[in-house]
């Protein structure tokens, strides 16, 4: 998983609340399992102007130009300011694919919902959270000045713009992986060691659990014949 320690980066403003993970990428683009492919149909309902299917070359097809990742001051963008409850509906991992995939690195809205938020934090995309009254500003600040840039720095919990500062809250444990880039896998082969240890032991305690190892045994044993 890739890590993440600090971000400087335009804002592409998503002034919606309650979008939901088909939102975020569309059912026919589920048959998909390869986790990458996925960044240019996000959002694919409301950036094209046309249906869009799985493998097709999106290069050629019209954009609706009135929505925000169409337009030229938020191109690069890899934070996305977002309202309350992003996320909600099933629980696709590859809505989160998709928003890596197109370059996101960071959310910062209200609320995500949980299942969204968890998958998230397993893929390297940090959800920042902050209160709605600073949420407000920062669609405000991108109203009036057509053009917002933030940097986030997760080790201190802090987002700042200009000399202004705001801090935000993430659990701990989610926090050390995303600094180290570990997912679920890589947290528990850091104790790989440990792991193969406990198991030399418990292979002598109870070697029937241990179906390869006590078959061998059994045939080289004498008695067992």
């Amino acid at each position: 998983m890739q890590k993440f320690t600090t971000l400087d980066s335009i804002v592409v403003p998503l002034d919606r609340r309650d979008v939901d993970t088909d939102a975020i990428i569309p059912k026919q683009f589920m048959k998909s399992i390869r986790r990458t492919g996925f960044g240019q149909h996000l959002f694919d309902n409301w950036r094209y102007l046309n249906e869009g299917q799985l493998g097709e070359d999106c290069s050629t097809r019209p954009l609706n130009t009135n929505f925000a990742l169409n337009q030229p001051q938020f191109q690069g963008a890899k934070i996305l300011l977002c309202r309350d409850n992003f996320g909600c509906g099933s629980s696709r991992e590859h809505a989160v694919w998709a928003l890596k995939g197109y370059g996101i690195r960071a959310l910062v809205g209200t609320t995500f919902a949980d299942i969204f938020e968890n998958n998230c934090l397993n893929n390297g995309l940090l959800p920042v959270k902050l209160s709605p009254e600073v949420i407000e500003d920062l669609f405000i600040r991108i109203a009036q000045n057509h053009h917002l840039r933030l940097s986030i720095d997760l080790h201190d919990q802090t987002l700042s713009h200009d000399a202004t500062i705001w801090s935000f809250e993430i659990d701990p444990n989610s926090r050390k992986r995303l600094l180290f880039g570990l997912d679920s896998i890589g947290e528990t082969l850091k104790n790989s060691s440990k792991i193969r240890a406990y198991e030399a032991r418990e292979s002598e305690i109870t070697p029937w659990l241990y179906t390869e190892k006590y078959s061998a045994s059994s045939k080289n044993d004498p008695k067992s014949s």
